[in-house]
């Protein structure tokens, strides 16, 4: 179904979005801190297709440099960012990054466990799509090949 790598230095978040995600059918791989996320990103291939990842760890921006890693490692991996503590600048900032979604775990009265699994799904399909359309472009000799190409 999909490859998922979520960092979250606490175990019991990690392990719970980690065992939700596997009863969706997920493959789900972890990491307990920053460089753990990065490491994991730089040494997987293929490349994750999702990863979920906490923002604020050893370091304030632990989210950004994850969410750096992994558009490095794969343009097309979405990345979901969770954060106990939101502002809208970290937000927007995120966004900007290229993340996929940004999300607060403590939101009153919804199953954030409920609706990440939303967001991966949809981030899931999206990725899809994305490589979907690099291929047709491959495929027709417009994007990665040859001169002139994109």
């Amino acid at each position: 179904m999909g490859t998922v790598l979520v960092v979250d230095d606490e175990e019991e978040v990690r392990l719970s979005i980690k065992r939700r995600l596997e009863r969706e059918g997920y493959t789900v791989s972890t990491a307990a801190s920053q460089e753990e996320g990065c490491n994991a990103l730089g040494n997987a291939t293929p490349p994750y297709d999702v990863v979920v990842t906490d923002m604020l760890m050893e370091e304030q921006e632990s989210g950004q440099a994850i969410l750096k890693a992994a558009v490095t490692a794969d343009l097309f991996t979405e990345v979901i960012v969770l954060t106990a503590h939101g502002n809208v600048n970290n937000a927007v900032e995120c966004m900007r990054l290229g993340a996929f979604d940004y999300l607060e775990k403590n939101i009153p009265g919804v199953d954030v466990y409920d609706l990440l699994t939303m967001k991966v799904r949809q981030a899931m399909d999206r990725r899809k799509q994305s490589l979907g359309t690099v291929r047709r472009l491959e495929g027709m000799g417009i994007y990665g090949k040859g001169p002139g190409a994109m």
